[in-house]
């Protein structure tokens, strides 16, 4: 992906009227400048690794609140440190204020109900009040002692909000089940390519976000039962002497244990110490925010899953799994099962989870959504449906919760590698060869059509009530890279995605830093593919012109009528079983050609197919397939 100046004039010029060649050649993958200067800093290489320098700023927050069901109500107090890795001074802050979004007057790019938004107080740096400002949904302190390198400081504030009705994105209540995320002041990311990174919330673009530790107190009614990330730290002063044990009695089990049962909800059964208001304890480290959820109407089960070697001790760990669930909702009886399930594959097929569980609640949300060691899914689902979001959002942890990404500005990053992951997830926990079938890709519904967006572009920026964001943010980059392990291997595009994988955890990772490592790993020059499939909105289209026999053998016409260019597999099949394999190389079509031809020994032909293992995204496969 270097850049490569000669090539780059030669590529520009294929698309001259005068040039020679007929087929447009793609151009090479440029970088940003920013990402320039990062590499000239040494926070990163062009080889895709972590620099030398490469630095990350944390934080640690100490968080006091409590829910009110009734008013729907969140009140909250917080201290929370930021610590400066940097070598830069900063003299401002900036906080996230998320439900801001609810404010009116607040930038926004999907339609949101309006709850007033935060109400923010008794702002302070260091123990003094503090000069701020807030736009929108963020906040700027003025720091009249700026922060030096290596060094700390406090903010503290106190805060209120109503929790948004179902149809909020990502969180919500409905008086029965309460998920809250983006509840908190969270400072924003400061990296080492612009600096502070801050933008709007508006609603559609999700999230880019440093790693913290948190200490929480969350207050809620006594018989409501709560779910958070980290680490309960009270379960003697929260939990009933009965689900103490059960829970013990999961924490040894792969088999699902019911803590909660639909019986003992309908007979009003506690799961919580008795008294007035129950103030539960958490405590997680190294995650990137801190949500949770709670009801007085859950059934809960509980179990736990193989987390792989967690401690490098050589022996198998464990992680707890949750699921909470209302009775009567279709599938969620086995939500415990699936959330097993995704925790053993993604550790399995990258490395192992670190966390002390994985809960999946279902709740208010239209679809799912993705938080440190939790999940929250809505609708009444099939057992394939809520599978596959609870995979979706399981996997989500690994990319990018520990392999930290710029979701708002790359959303395919997290989205369209979780969507890769989730195919073949599904692929093996069903048995289903059929998932990476185009049929099945909703990317072949819009391709080529002008309604198309590339991958590479601002989660913010894709336009409202249309399928663009969804295609390629998600589905696209899914696509892609199937073809990629299609045309390399499993194994080599395996090696490369762990590579990548092992390189950027608990750091926070670029497109360029994909693209280069996977360059690394395999010692090629990829910009002939990532132009195309992220950059750009070209279609792959190869197509069998003609084929011709006789004794001398087999001429099979091939056609290239997109714009990406990629090898071409064609295989022959002969009446008496037997199959020759061919392929046209990626240089014919670098080469400016439109056609090309490949020549089999001689025989009676049955058919002749061009990508037959059908990874290739070719969106006319129409003509496919040739038969006497």
């Amino acid at each position: 992906m270097y850049r490569r100046l000669l090539s780059c004039f030669f590529a520009f010029c294929l698309f001259l009227p005068t040039a020679v060649a007929q087929r447009p050649v793609p151009y090479p993958v440029f970088t940003t400048p920013q990402f320039d200067q990062a590499v000239a800093n040494g926070t990163r290489n062009l080889d895709g690794t972590p620099g030398t320098n490469y630095w990350t700023n944390t934080a640690s927050y100490s968080i006091e609140a409590a829910l009110m069901p009734d008013s729907a109500f969140v009140v909250g107090d917080v201290i929370a440190t930021y610590t400066n890795n940097s070598p830069d001074t900063l003299d401002t802050i900036v906080m996230h204020l998320r439900q801001n979004l609810h404010k009116a007057g607040a930038v926004r790019n999907r339609p949101q109900q309006l709850t007033g938004g935060m109400d923010v107080q008794n702002v302070t740096v260091d123990y003094s009040p503090a000069d701020y400002d807030i736009n929108g949904t963020l906040m700027y302190l003025a720091l009249e002692k700026p922060l030096l390198p290596d060094s700390s400081l406090l903010v503290g504030m106190h805060w209120t909000f109503k929790i948004p009705e179902p149809g909020a994105p990502r969180m919500g209540g409905d008086g029965e089940v309460f998920f809250v995320a983006y509840w908190y002041p969270q400072f924003a990311m400061y990296d080492d390519l612009r600096g502070w990174k801050a933008d709007q919330y508006m609603g559609n673009g999700e999230f880019y976000m440093g790693f913290a530790d948190y200490d929480v107190h969350l207050t809620a009614p006594a018989g409501w039962v709560m779910a958070a990330t980290g680490t309960l730290q009270n379960p003697m002063a929260t939990l009933s002497d009965s689900s103490q044990a059960r829970l013990a009695r999961a924490s040894r089990t792969r088999d699902i244990v019911s803590m909660l049962s639909a019986d003992e909800v309908a007979s009003g059964f506690s799961a919580t110490q008795p008294g007035g208001v129950v103030t539960w304890h958490y405590k997680a480290e190294q995650v990137r925010d801190f949500a949770f959820g709670t009801s007085n109407a859950y059934a809960w089960d509980a179990t736990s899953a193989l987390a792989g070697d967690v401690d490098g001790d050589g022996a198998m760990d464990t992680t707890m799994i949750h699921a909470f669930y209302r009775p009567g909702k279709a599938a969620w009886p086995r939500g415990a099962e699936f959330t097993q399930y995704s925790v053993e594959f993604m550790a399995d097929k990258f490395f192992p989870y670190p966390y002390p569980h994985m809960t999946a609640m279902e709740g208010v949300v239209g679809g799912g959504m993705e938080f440190p060691m939790m999940t929250h899914i809505g609708g009444n689902r099939t057992d394939q449906s809520l599978f596959s979001v609870t995979l979706h959002e399981v996997a989500h942890m690994w990319f990018p919760m520990i392999v930290g990404q710029d979701e708002k500005a790359y959303t395919w990053m997290d989205e369209g590698l979780t969507s890769f992951n989730t195919n073949e997830g599904k692929a093996a926990f069903w048995n289903d060869s059929t998932q990476w079938l185009p049929s099945k890709q909703s990317y072949y519904r819009i391709a080529g059509t002008g309604d198309e967006a590339p991958s590479m572009r601002h989660g913010d920026q894709y336009p409202y009530g249309t399928a663009a964001r969804g295609i390629a943010s998600y589905r696209k980059p899914a696509v892609a890279l199937h073809a990629l392990r299609g045309l390399i291997g499993e194994e080599a595009f395996m090696h490369a995605y762990r590579t990548y994988a092992a390189r950027w955890m608990w750091k926070h990772a670029t497109p360029y830093d994909f693209f280069n490592t996977f360059e690394d790993v395999l010692g090629q020059d990829l910009d002939w593919f990532w132009t195309p499939m992220f950059f750009e909105t070209w279609t792959l289209d190869h197509a069998i012109k003609d084929v011709a026999a006789d004794e001398n053998g087999v001429t099979v016409m091939l056609e290239d009528r997109g714009l990406t260019p990629m090898p071409l597999p064609v295989r022959l099949t002969y009446k008496d079983g037997n199959v020759e394999e061919g392929v046209v190389s990626l240089d014919t079509w670098l080469s400016g050609n439109r056609e090309a031809q490949l020549t089999f020994p001689a025989g009676e032909i049955q058919k002749v197919e061009i990508d037959p293992g059908l990874f290739l995204p070719d969106v006319d496969r129409s003509n496919n397939t040739w038969q006497p």
